[in-house]
C-alpha cells in the first residue's frame, strides 16, 4: 500500500529555481500593498495611543517613554489650571499657582524616574499618579463638577 506523504514537498534545485522566478514576479506587485498596509497600521496605532493619552497625534512624540502618560496628564492639568485662572477669584488663583508649582515638581520626579530601576520607577510613577488624582479632584471641585 502506498504511503501518503505529509508536509511540504521536497525542495529540489529545480523547484527552488521555480520559486525564485515566481518571487521575482510577485514581489514587486505585493511590496507597495504591504507598505501601505504597514503605514495604515502604524497610523491607526498612533491615533489610538494619542486618543488614550488625550492629546493630538502631532504631540505624541512629546509624550514618549515610560512616563509619557504621566507627562500627558501633567500637561493636561496644567492647561486646565491656566484656563481656571482666567477671571477667577483670589482663592482659585492661589490654588492654580500652588497646583502649577506642584506639577513642575511632579514632572521632575517623572523625568528622574526614567533612570531608576524598574521597581523604584513603578513606585515613583504610582506616587505621582496618586498625587495627580488628588490635584484633579481639587480641580474638578473648583470647576464645580
Amino acid at each position: 500500500m502506498a504511503r501518503i506523504r505529509r508536509g511540504l514537498p521536497k525542495l529540489t534545485p529545480a523547484r527552488a529555481k521555480h520559486l525564485i522566478g515566481i518571487g521575482k514576479v510577485v514581489l514587486p506587485l505585493l511590496a507597495p500593498v504591504a507598505l501601505k498596509a504597514a503605514a495604515a497600521a502604524r497610523d491607526g496605532y498612533d491615533r489610538m495611543r494619542a486618543r488614550k493619552l488625550g492629546i493630538p497625534v502631532e504631540h505624541l512624540a512629546n509624550y514618549s517613554g515610560r512616563g509619557g502618560s504621566l507627562h500627558a496628564r501633567i500637561a493636561g492639568i496644567a492647561n486646565a489650571l491656566t484656563e481656571l485662572r482666567i477671571n477667577a477669584s483670589e482663592e482659585i488663583v492661589t490654588f492654580a499657582r500652588d497646583g502649577e508649582s506642584r506639577l513642575v515638581e511632579l514632572a521632575a520626579v517623572v523625568r528622574a524616574a526614567e533612570r531608576m530601576p524598574t521597581p523604584r520607577r513603578k513606585a515613583a510613577h504610582r506616587a505621582v499618579s496618586t498625587e495627580l488624582d488628588r490635584i484633579e479632584s481639587h480641580l474638578l471641585h473648583h470647576l464645580g463638577v
